[in-house]
């Protein structure tokens, strides 16, 4: 029957202090295969936190989680945890501030999807939103069509910045609302690209987008936006 308050047994659960240097190694592996895996899964799954803010939290959540409910993993272990994911996010938070290549390696850059209200295609897949995520966050900003678009901007957060046309220089542009994209007749010239949001006027000789390649196209809009 092992004896209560066996401080060995609590604080190193019988292991050999040499156990601290395993620990060690575990927790560099463990931090760069976390920052890895959400620098790999792009800007979708995290919203309003940094990379290293998510890393810090995931890790440490862990190490405080496992001695709290598992009787095998010592107090010390945790700490040494602790410990190495702090330094290590120390400095790779001061290399991220003295060196700009390594700031856009670590948390990469932000990436304009939609500029001059048509959208960039190739960029889109690179921040991992789809199209349809891309308009219910310019819906919930009261964009009715990418027409009154200037620019949108996927930050390194995954936070969606936009930059509007003043009224007086709104174009046609494609609208982004449930059940509001009409086919319109060959004849008609108010039209854009269903994809991209590129003008019908711009279209290659086949009568395809010369952005990206779609034969679809749709009725424009042209209304000014209600802030």
């Amino acid at each position: 029957m092992e004896k209560i308050f066996d401080w060995n047994r609590i604080m190193f659960n019988d292991l050999p202090a040499a156990f601290l240097l395993e620990v060690v190694l575990r927790s560099v592996v463990m931090f760069m295969v976390i920052l890895m895996t959400l620098r790999a899964s792009g800007k979708r799954g995290i919203r309003q936190l940094s990379i290293f803010e998510l890393v810090l939290i995931i890790g440490l959540g862990s190490a405080a989680g496992d001695p709290m409910f598992y009787e095998d993993v010592g107090i010390l272990p945790a700490l040494t945890v602790f410990l190495v994911i702090i330094l290590l996010y120390m400095g790779i938070t001061r290399l991220t501030d003295r060196f700009r290549w390594f700031e856009r390696v670590m948390e990469g850059e932000p990436v304009y999807v939609v500029q001059s209200g048509k959208i960039r295609l190739e960029e889109l897949k690179r921040t991992g939103l789809s199209r349809e995520e891309l308009f219910s966050e310019l819906r919930l900003q009261n964009v009715e069509h990418l027409g009154q678009v200037r620019t949108v901007l996927i930050e390194t957060t995954g936070e969606v910045s936009v930059l509007f046309f003043p009224d007086e220089e709104v174009k046609p542009g494609l609208p982004i609302f449930p059940g509001q994209q009409k086919k319109v007749l060959p004849t008609d010239q108010n039209r854009c690209c269903a994809e991209c949001g590129e003008p019908y006027t711009n279209a290659a000789s086949n009568g395809c987008c010369t952005c990206c390649g779609c034969d679809e196209w749709v009725g424009s809009m042209t209304t000014k936006r209600i802030a």
